[in-house]
């Protein structure tokens, strides 16, 4: 098995960092490209080094053992502007573009980033040039109209009108055009594929049944959605690339930037898709390095671990979720929750805090069942939100292992911070899911189509990408 989504649905998705291309998440908009972009850049008047590396990898190429590099490789020596087949990329298109996807993440990048993330970008217009352009060569055209009603729909995904919307954009740097130009790639490339693309891919009914044949045979085994980060490392390099991959984890785990911010910088063929290795059963374990396949099996749903050392350098490891083969998963269950909601008064110190939740644990541990919920939180001055159909797996991981354990009428432990309030959850009811099924012979035969459809997308992109007249300046 080669190395093969945290945010809103549709195509707000592809504004926030992960901007990845999952062919289950429906509609997506390019931001990651797969592949890289080579970079023109010039030789400057530094002394020339060389390089003598006796463990140069066989790539099909006539590079030699021992070479001189003349130069240094500096890609923000250029200007991000580029012109890709007389359509021009300009600094502004792309300052536009990182604004707005640091502000809907809230990343907080250092230069290093920040450049990074810069070059990543341009990357991105490219592709979306170019499949602008594809699209046209085809005669396909989007009105605007049809921009006009998914720019409304991103704003609402935003919660926002159009008009706020549009103040938004500009308040944090970014701009409607920007937005609409993204939004016009990814209209015109999904409806390129639809046309030039679909029709092409066909599966067979034999194997469709021979895949449902094996689901069904892999009945009860552990499936592990897992996504990765791999860097390559030397031995030279082993202890610099590890050190890095620390920090990647902490800052993960502190908060600071979604896993999938540093998986658009993963060193594998899962790039594209966020670093994505989609479901792994327990019999496909063994197509990955030993210390990936005995990492996943004793992690916890949202737990991040790393760095394991595989074959050629170190990888991060993320469960996202985890359930067994054709069974009920308890986090399919759909549950009645009352949410009790305290504020703390401004400057509260962390004992004052703590004396308070110790209260209110007291009062929620003596409530009898959710008729009591209304009293109990005026007693407290709560406030009270009723939410009738709250799938388990919607929960945050801590909160969903604690929400199955509960019995009808069972409150959670207090939770949040001072600054914030604390909340609590009353379980008021819940439904268990179904038992699982095997999917339906349509089902697996969309999910191969779209698969192979997403598959030619690439290859196509990738021969606009060599064939492209592309000018940096």
């Amino acid at each position: 098995m080669p190395r093969c989504q945290l945010a809103r649905d549709g195509i707000l998705n592809n504004v926030m960092i992960s901007m990845n291309r999952a062919a289950k998440s429906g509609r997506w908009i390019a931001f990651a490209g797969a592949g890289l972009m080579a970079i023109a850049t010039a030789a400057s008047s530094l002394p020339a080094q060389t390089v003598s590396d006796d463990s140069v990898p066989t790539v099909g190429l006539d590079i030699p053992q021992n070479l001189t590099i003349f130069g240094k490789l500096d890609p923000n020596v250029r200007k991000p502007t580029a012109i890709v087949n007389e359509t021009v990329i300009t600094g502004t298109d792309v300052d536009q573009r990182v604004n707005l996807i640091v502000a809907a993440n809230q990343l907080k990048l250092n230069q290093e980033e920040h450049d990074r993330l810069r070059l990543q970008v341009l990357r991105s217009l490219i592709d979306e040039t170019l499949q602008i352009q594809q699209a046209k060569t085809n005669e396909i055209t989007i009105t605007a109209d049809e921009i006009n009603q998914s720019y409304a729909r991103v704003s609402q995904q935003f919660n926002k009108s159009e008009v706020e919307m549009r103040a938004y954009l500009r308040s944090v740097g970014s701009s409607e055009r920007s937005l609409r130009r993204q939004i016009e790639a990814d209209l015109a490339w999904q409806r390129y594929l639809r046309r030039r693309v679909e029709p092409f891919v066909n599966v067979g009914d034999e194997e469709v049944k021979g895949i449902i044949d094996r689901i069904n045979a892999a009945k009860g085994t552990n499936e592990y959605h897992l996504k990765e980060i791999y860097l390559a490392a030397g031995p030279e390099r082993a202890q610099q690339v590890f050190d890095n991959m620390r920090q990647m984890i902490q800052s993960i785990e502190k908060g600071e930037k979604p896993f999938e911010y540093y998986a658009q910088f993963t060193e594998s063929s899962t790039r594209s898709t966020g670093g994505d290795l989609d479901w792994v059963g327990t019999n496909q374990l063994s197509y990955l390095p030993d210390s990936l396949a005995e990492a996943a099996q004793k992690m916890q749903v949202g737990e991040v671990a790393g760095p394991i050392e595989v074959p050629g350098g170190f990888s991060i490891l993320y469960l996202v979720d985890k359930r067994q083969v054709l069974m009920a998963d308890p986090k399919d269950a759909q549950l009645t929750l009352k949410q009790l909601t305290v504020k703390f008064p401004a400057g509260i110190t962390q004992a004052a805090a703590t004396a308070k939740v110790s209260e209110l644990e007291t009062a929620t541990r003596a409530m009898r069942g959710c008729g009591n919920v209304a009293k109990v939180a005026a007693e407290l001055n709560a406030e009270v939100v009723d939410n009738a159909s709250v799938q388990v797996r919607a929960l945050p991981p801590k909160l969903q292992d604690m929400v199955l354990k509960m019995q009808i009428g069972e409150a959670t432990p207090w939770f949040g911070s001072p600054t914030e309030g604390v909340r609590a959850l009353v379980l008021c009811g819940r439904d268990d899911p179904p038992a699982g099924g095997a999917p339906q012979p349509e089902q697996v035969q969309s999910r191969l189509e779209q698969t192979r459809v997403n598959l030619r997308a690439q290859g196509v992109l990738r021969d606009l990408r060599r064939d492209a007249v592309i000018e940096y300046r």
